[in-house]
């Protein structure tokens, strides 16, 4: 049954509907669908994301009216060119579209297929063609100002609570699995609950961009979330190093109780979720005070121990900043303080960008417009526009899912929805209406209905697609003057242009989750392996962002992967560690000897060959390398100097051989002479 929520957003969106009715009925505009359909396009619940799309909308609108008419009044002679003009037109804007992940690709999104709404319908008056324009600019405008007004002012429902509780839970569940691994309890905690905490902080991006658009004072926090997302991806390659340090040290029964009494002691302070600089400085000195002594050959175990003490008091660092972030984000203000974490938060940008998905989904769009537009244009068929308007509107909406077909079948189920309450309205309940007042009280059913679907996250999707539609083919008008014959031809062609979507999509676009998962792993690989030749980037934390904004991506598809599939997905947050490991090594090398580097630099090729090939586990030869690499800093009478590079190292050991026998120090093989 619907809630009271559901209720105040149903009558807030009426209202907002009769607002524009009244509008654009009193200021006698010419379509004043264009301006309904609008203010069901743009309706949600949270006022941000109400007001953050209207404010693209806006935008994307006027890009798309501009290109409309410079392609309409130039080609209308050769209807072929058109077609292939505003086809090209909607691939490329979706291309940009969907490159940009966050939901500022509505805007191009927008104005792809509003060249198309402009265009298409208007080929036989071209000299209208501005008077078309500026009518839809004017119109969409119109919906958007009046569902802002309504829907972001009147009793206005804010993000920031749902972001602080997703805030406060993920916090609540990586200290869980935090103080698991401190206790020496880590198997409570699956891998898949691991890759979900990646998962979750990835799609804080919606969120961010609504909170921007605020008007409550949170929207000052949005910068703040931004920064603490990616604290809180950069907690699973810290913890995750952590624990295996701990596990290795275990293993070797080489756990002092001095350390476990260090690990405990973070654990505590861990749980009692304070975040006082007193004690965080306490315990960073009672880390140094446990941090081996040595001067030259330590063992692998003294390596394996200020591994972990580095990482414990990185936590310690990355946890105090989180925390302050989340408060700062609770109080709705942004954080000024400067970070501790030394790796600092400038990355919070970076996002994983595909342009062999952005092209296959704007290419989608172009063969279902030159398809959809063609079969228009060859059968002289009068009211044919609307099949490529909504082949393009179809192939836009869902370009950014792994199988968009699913989508747009949604979108053709409300189509069929909208057509027959259209039906409905147009010949029996419309010829009876005579003022403003009754069409506001006959359209309020559908529009309630739509609402409560609207409000929903599972049926969001098929509300807004039955508002747009039902508003669209309604045609509303100063007077009634529904024809049946234009009206079944309409529909028609729009069941033709988001059928022409469903199949198109289907035969160039539609992959499967597991397939995209395996290809965001493959492209985490060949990150590794650019990094290893200086292709790649030149800051360990822009390469771990960049490749945990892809595990969170796969986290999400984890339910389409097969069993098969687990192994590799318990590797990925130990490949975050080779690359921030990588790249640190390659920072590195200024300060080696120039054959010190050249052994560096042979060892991170042959890193470099193994990512560059599909095999899970590295080869022996490259272990022997890096027991090399370590056995040449290690026993050099400087190697207090090459600390940071030994720690690098011993890591990257960790992270692609974790089940080999420990490092011991041997006769010096022939790769890490000089002459080598």
């Amino acid at each position: 049954m619907p809630t009271r929520e559901d209720w105040l957003f149903g009558f807030k969106l009426l209202a907002a509907v009769a607002l524009t009715v009244w509008v654009a009925l009193r200021f006698d505009l010419p379509r004043p669908y264009w301006a309904l359909a609008t203010v069901m396009a743009v309706a949600n619940p949270l006022a941000g994301a109400t007001r953050s799309k209207a404010a693209y909308r806006l935008l994307g609108t006027a890009l798309g009216a501009v290109g409309g008419l410079v392609m309409v009044p130039n080609l209308v002679q050769a209807p072929e060119l058109l077609t292939l003009a505003m086809a090209t037109w909607v691939g490329c804007c979706l291309y940009l579209s969907v490159l940009d992940r966050t939901p500022r690709s509505y805007v191009m999104m927008l104005a792809g297929f509003t060249a198309p709404f402009i265009g298409f319908p208007n080929v036989g008056i071209p000299e209208s063609m501005f008077d078309v324009a500026v009518a839809r600019v004017e119109e969409i405008w119109l919906g958007v100002l009046c569902a802002s007004l309504v829907l972001t002012v009147v009793l206005p429902q804010s993000v920031a609570p749902a972001v602080h509780n997703q805030l406060r839970q993920w916090f609540s569940d990586a200290r869980e699995w935090t103080c698991a691994i401190l206790r020496g309890q880590p198997g409570s905690y699956t891998q898949a609950k691991r890759l979900q905490l990646a998962c979750r902080a990835t799609g804080l991006d919606a969120q961010i961009n609504s909170l921007q658009y605020e008007s409550t004072g949170v929207e000052q926090s949005a910068a703040t979330v931004a920064s603490l997302r990616q604290h809180m991806l950069m907690f699973l390659p810290i913890m995750s190093g952590i624990h295996d340090r701990v596990t290795a040290l275990q293993k070797l029964q080489a756990m002092p109780a001095r350390l476990q009494q260090g690990l405990t002691n973070l654990a505590d302070w861990i749980a009692s979720t304070t975040w006082d600089p007193v004690g965080a400085d306490r315990l960073r000195a009672s880390f140094d005070s446990l941090m081996p002594r040595y001067h030259c050959m330590p063992t692998w175990i003294e390596l394996l121990t200020t591994s972990l003490l580095v990482r414990m008091k990185d936590f310690v660092d990355l946890r105090q900043d989180a925390r302050m972030l989340e408060a700062h984000v609770i109080e709705g203000r942004r954080a000024e303080q400067p970070l501790l974490f030394r790796y600092t938060a400038a990355a919070h940008a970076i996002r994983h960008e595909d342009h062999v998905m952005a092209s296959l989904s704007g290419f989608a769009a172009f063969v279902a417009i030159i398809v959809s537009g063609g079969f228009w244009i060859a059968s002289g068929w009068p009211d044919g526009a609307s099949a490529p308007m909504l082949a393009a509107v179809g192939c836009s909406f869902f370009a950014a899912l792994d199988d968009p077909t699913r989508g747009i079948e949604k979108l053709l189920a409300a189509g069929l929805i909208a057509i027959a309450l259209d039906c409905f309205y147009l010949f029996v309940i419309l010829p009876r209406v005579t003022t403003i007042e009754m069409l506001i009280l006959v359209v309020a059913p559908v529009v309630l209905g739509c609402a409560y679907l609207i409000n929903r996250p599972a049926t969001f999707l098929l509300g807004v697609g039955t508002g747009l539609v039902f508003f669209t083919l309604l045609a509303l008008q100063d007077s009634y003057g529904a024809d049946f014959s234009a009206f079944t031809n309409s529909s028609i062609s729009v069941l033709f242009g988001i059928g022409t979507a469903v199949l198109v999509t289907q035969l160039i676009r539609s992959v499967g989750g597991a397939w995209v998962a395996r290809r965001l792993r493959r492209m985490n690989r060949d990150s590794l392996a650019d990094a290893t030749r200086h292709g790649g980037p030149d800051d360990a934390l822009e390469l771990a962002a960049l490749m945990l904004d892809r595990i969170g991506l796969v986290a999400m598809r984890l339910t389409a992967l097969p069993p098969e599939d687990a192994e590799w997905t318990s590797e990925l947050l130990s490949e975050v560690r080779v690359g921030m490991n990588l790249v640190e090594l390659d920072r590195s090398l200024p300060s080696l000897t120039s054959d010190e580097a050249q052994v560096v630099k042979d060892l991170m090729q042959a890193v470099g060959r193994h990512f560059d090939t599909e095999a899970l586990h590295p080869s022996e030869p490259l272990l022997d390398k890096l027991d090399a690499c370590i056995r040449l800093f290690a026993t050099d009478e400087e190697c207090t100097r090459r600390r940071q590079a030994l720690l690098g190292l011993t890591d990257l050991r960790r992270s692609l051989f974790p089940d080999a026998p420990p490092f011991e120090y041997g006769p010096s093989p022939p790769a890490v002479s000089a002459a080598a």
